[in-house]
């Protein structure tokens, strides 16, 4: 069984900054963390492949500073990493990012699931997983909470929605995008830490791609940002009661009126 699982590099800071002209995050020296969510879809691939056998490979579209991520997924346990790096893909949307995932999943040939975690932290939109799903013309699950093999070809995965469960059967190849329900992320040993450094990370660019280069990066994003705008920041003034009890009650009632 050959598994891809889609892995995003996150700010490990809630202290990001905007580009003010192209509205982007600014993600140059600011320490990148596995999508938390991602670490989800990681070991439920590594659950899959401990039970059916095969291959679990990541695969990540960014700088080459995400190589840091792919290690700590290999040091999970992944088997190998795949890192689409250029500076053609600078500035792609969900939908650019999609297509030139999708593109690299094609290139890695005979998969049988791809996994995503259902969202990522700094973006929160949901949408790479389904976009790839619809690009490669696979079925796809999202929102999963549970996800299990049926059979040699086919997976079963309840999908927890606001109002409602559903139990979903697919027929592979498919897409499944998961919860953080699913599972706990396994720690990473120090042994496979060390053997995470002997594993192999292929880079490709956008020439190593069978992809239509007006659906990359910034040409490809139809998504236009008009405005980017930090909230302000309103420091709440500290009342400190006193010590006694009745004298406490009273301070508080005359605040409160």
């Amino acid at each position: 069984m050959k598994i891809v699982v889609g892995v995003k590099q996150v700010p490990e800071t809630d202290s990001v900054k905007i580009d003010p002209k192209t509205n982007n995050l600014v993600r140059s020296g600011i320490q990148g963390i596995i999508n938390p969510f991602d670490k989800n879809a990681i070991e439920a691939a590594l659950q899959l492949r401990d039970q059916a056998g095969g291959e679990v490979i990541l695969l990540s579209m960014g700088p080459d500073s995400y190589t840091t991520s792919l290690r700590d997924g290999m040091a999970m346990g992944a088997d190998s990493a795949v890192l689409v790096s250029s500076r053609a893909f600078g500035g792609a949307d969900t939908l650019a990012t999609g297509y030139t995932l999708a593109k690299a999943i094609e290139a890695i040939g005979d998969v049988d699931l791809v996994l995503f975690g259902r969202q990522s932290v700094d973006a929160d939109t949901g949408q790479v997983g389904p976009i790839v799903a619809e690009l490669l013309n696979f079925p796809q699950v999202t929102f999963a909470e549970t996800v299990s093999l049926e059979s040699e070809n086919t997976i079963v995965a309840k999908r927890q929605l606001d109002s409602a469960v559903q139990d979903v059967q697919v027929t592979l190849p498919a897409v499944v995008t998961v919860r953080k329900e699913l599972n706990t992320p396994r720690y990473e040993t120090p042994l496979n830490i060390k053997e995470s450094f002997e594993k192999q990370i292929t880079t490709w660019t956008e020439n190593d791609l069978n992809i239509d280069f007006s659906k990359i990066g910034q040409s490809g994003s139809p998504t236009k940002v008009t405005k980017v705008y930090e909230p302000t920041k309103e420091l709440k003034q500290t009342t400190v009661l006193p010590v006694d009890p009745t004298e406490a009650v009273s301070e508080l009632l005359s605040k409160l009126d």
